[in-house]
């Protein structure tokens, strides 16, 4: 794996600012040719650096749904049971992101639910099921507050 370089820095930070940037406006705001910027997005690309692009919708937008932040402690932190819980929780597609944490909670899960009734459903046939898990508590969000 090369380490990033500041041009590389710079590509990624324009591009998290703004994921639509033309090409010509990010190589010439790099100080690249639009071939030589191209190449480095697309090898970013292929490095794993850079690994989607996503549309950020206004949170105020009327959108069905809750969010909660689930907190997951396993009953052992061996590599095993980590790497059994990880591979569980990428195919519940609730779950929107998973953080593994210091502290007292092992993992932190952003859910998606359609109300209250549905995250109890992903609470009792998929986050409760999954392995070595120990403890479950969840926190719905009222509101975003800060999103990037």
């Amino acid at each position: 794996m090369h380490p990033l370089d500041e041009t590389d820095r710079a590509i990624l930070r324009l591009l998290r600012a703004d994921g639509r940037m033309s090409n010509a406006a990010l190589a010439e705001a790099v100080g690249l040719s639009p071939s030589a910027c191209l190449r480095r997005v697309r090898l970013l690309e292929h490095r794993g650096v850079i690994r989607g692009y996503t549309a950020i919708i206004e949170e105020t937008a009327p959108r069905p749904g809750v969010v909660v932040m689930v907190r997951i402690t396993l009953e052992r932190q061996t590599d095993e049971a980590m790497r059994r819980f990880e591979e569980a929780v990428r195919r519940c597609p609730e779950v929107r992101e998973c953080y593994l944490m210091t502290g007292d909670s092992d993992y932190i899960l952003r859910v998606e639910a359609r109300d209250a009734a549905d995250y109890e459903r992903i609470h009792k046939e998929a986050l409760s099921r999954m392995p070595g898990v120990a403890r479950i508590q969840s926190s719905f969000a009222i509101r975003s507050v800060i999103r990037g």
